[in-house]
């Protein structure tokens, strides 16, 4: 237990004495608050919603800052409205051009957006220099197209377009009643959630065994072993990995949502899809991503043990990436489906369940008694995986030459025993 805790101790402060490490996870997390806070200092009311409530008067509009954009019409059938226009189209501002060349002519010289020429009741033309791929004006003017003829042939008719509307358009009040899990609105953080953990996985895997090859790769290993054993060293190694990870995740991962409560109200509520995760998801998702990070980086530094040089690493790691590429993709897939019988079998094998437990948790119907089943599960595969990748450990630290397939080790590792 000493030399686990030597170990432990200096790897942990390879981490922390890192300046890229401490200092990727500072930048990280300062950006994901400067992000959150921008709308108290920054009016995004274009884009929120919601006016800023700190930094500025926040009262200011495109009409009061004289920006508004400008926009031509030539009405050759008689049929616009311009009052609806200004509905339709907030922050424009219309008026009506001599004809077809006078709008032409100021749409290519910039001092127009764009210009519409109404050729007939339900026809039109769309002038613009340039048409950027957010362009909505056509479809928006369409609809008033619409409005338009609707306007003119009830006028025509005689009939109350109010009433036809009102009696086509009538409001429908629904008050739902949840009374499990909103799936929809979950969605979207599982997926994040998702993505995290397998990206902490891949990054923190791959950092483990590049730590095993190197200290092969520059024979510190033959010097390591005298001094403690490998065991150790596999145990040291990876729990330092995941204290470092997890370290590192939740300083970023916490001041993002900490950022996001505090700012809620500035950002209308509209990023609740992604940052506003119920505890009870959060606790899930630590407990479950550990878990499933702890297995993989036992099966990651065993890997990197069969190697002898950093270049051969990928060769290594190769069919363990399938597996975890495989995991990711199918876990992704079924989050349309969290009740379905493929996801509640792969929530209870250890390759899966980091991630598809919580999404279950998050999304669908789940007893207690599942959870704790597949938690246990986990925790005796951690076991064994560490055990078994120990064993791979003490058996490739000391060989050398080219990379030892994971077959021939298990045979030999067998033959040992």
């Amino acid at each position: 237990m000493k030399r686990f805790a030597i170990v432990l101790k200096y790897e942990l402060k390879e981490y922390f004495t890192n300046k890229v490490f401490m200092g990727l996870t500072v930048v990280l997390a300062l950006l994901g608050v400067a992000a959150l806070f921008l709308p108290r200092f920054v009016d995004m009311s274009g884009f929120t919603g919601v006016q800023v409530t700190g930094g500025g008067s926040g009262e200011e509009t495109e009409s009061d800052s004289g920006e508004e954009s400008l926009y031509l019409y030539v009405d050759q059938a008689g049929v616009l409205q311009e009052e609806a226009l200004g509905g339709m189209f907030p922050g424009v501002l219309w008026q009506e051009a001599e004809d077809t060349d006078a709008l032409r002519a100021a749409v290519e010289a910039q001092e127009a957006e764009a210009g519409f020429v109404i050729t007939g009741a339900t026809q039109y033309e769309y002038y613009v220099y340039n048409k950027a791929m957010t362009d909505s004006n056509t479809a928006v003017f369409d609809q008033a197209m619409k409005l338009f003829y609707r306007m003119s042939y009830s006028r025509e008719k005689g009939w109350d377009l109010e009433e036809i509307t009102a009696m086509y358009d009538v409001p429908i009040t629904v008050t739902e009643q949840i009374l499990n899990k909103d799936s929809g609105s979950n969605y979207w953080y599982c997926y994040v959630l998702v993505i995290i953990v397998f990206m902490l996985i891949v990054y923190y895997g791959q950092m483990i065994a590049v730590s095993v090859t190197n200290e092969k790769s520059n024979r510190a290993i033959e010097v390591l072993v005298t001094s403690t054993s490998p065991n150790s060293l596999l145990f040291g190694k990876v729990i330092a990995g995941a204290i470092g990870g997890v370290f590192q995740m939740g300083v970023i991962l916490g001041a993002v949502l900490l950022s996001y409560q505090l700012n809620r109200d500035q950002w209308g509520g509209m990023l609740d899809m992604f940052l506003h995760i119920p505890g009870d998801v959060l606790l899930a998702f630590a407990f479950f991503g550990l878990g499933g990070y702890l297995f993989y980086a036992f099966l990651y530094g065993a890997m990197g043990a069969l190697v002898s040089k950093t270049e051969d690493i990928s060769k290594s790691v190769s069919g363990l990436m399938v597996v975890v590429m495989g995991v990711y993709f199918f876990s992704l897939f079924q989050l349309m489906n969290v009740d379905g019988t493929v996801i509640k079998v792969l929530s209870f094998l250890p390759i899966s369940s980091y991630s598809t437990m919580f999404a279950r948790v998050a999304m669908g119907s789940v007893a207690a008694w599942e959870i704790v089943v597949s938690f246990l599960i986990l925790v005796l595969s951690i076991i064994g995986t560490g055990v078994l990748g120990a064993k791979l450990y003490r058996m490739g630290t000391l060989r050398y030459g080219n990379p030892i397939k994971i077959g021939t080790a298990l045979k030999d590792m067998r033959k040992s025993d």
